[in-house]
């Protein structure tokens, strides 16, 4: 959860041009099992600043745009999480925080947790633009297809993501298997 917030903060920080110190106070805070729902808390300020130019906007599944891009990119970087546990050796079924009988893929929603302010960043984007985002058009798409080739800061080095998801699903196997005790993710 650490790293979301953190990763968050600096979507914002690019967003409103100030540091979001809020935002990284409450990630520096989060314990294990994040039981002050600090996440919560994050995310209920990330999504009314985030997107400056639609006030009010509430992240739900079935929203207002731009929750129909968000919905896409976020569809988009599960499968390359998907792809990637499973190239580790893991099943994206069996999740540690999340847990749904029907959903097949709670470890790769967990994995992906941290990488999705980079879809929230690409959105920020298309709305800088000013491309109509009323409906999901194929322009639009080709925006989140090329996700996976998406420059990511990791480990102290830049790769792309599809490279950076990869390093992540490996040290979470690593951890599994008793070799590591820290999962490596992105930092924006």
């Amino acid at each position: 959860m650490q790293y979301k917030i953190r990763n968050q903060a600096a979507v914002l920080a690019q967003v409103t041009g100030e540091p979001a110190k809020n935002m990284l106070a409450w990630a520096s805070d989060v314990k294990s099992g994040d039981s002050d729902n600090l996440e919560a808390r994050a995310a209920a300020y990330y999504w009314k600043t985030v997107f400056p130019t639609i006030p009010n906007f509430v992240r739900q599944r079935e929203g207002i745009p731009p929750n129909n891009l968000l919905n896409y990119g976020y569809a988009v970087l599960r499968a390359v999480v998907a792809r990637s546990l499973v190239v580790s050796g893991l099943l994206p079924t069996l999740g540690i925080h999340h847990h749904n009988r029907y959903n097949a893929y709670c470890l790769a929603d967990d994995v992906m947790e941290p990488y999705r302010p980079i879809v929230d960043k690409i959105v920020v984007e298309i709305l800088a633009s000013g491309l109509d985002i009323s409906e999901l058009s194929q322009e639009l798409k080709v925006k989140f297809l090329s996700l996976p080739q998406v420059d990511v800061p990791i480990n102290g080095q830049m790769c792309v993501l599809m490279n950076a998801v990869a390093r992540t699903t490996a040290s979470l196997y690593k951890c599994f298997n008793g070799e590591a005790r820290k999962i490596v993710y992105p930092e924006l």
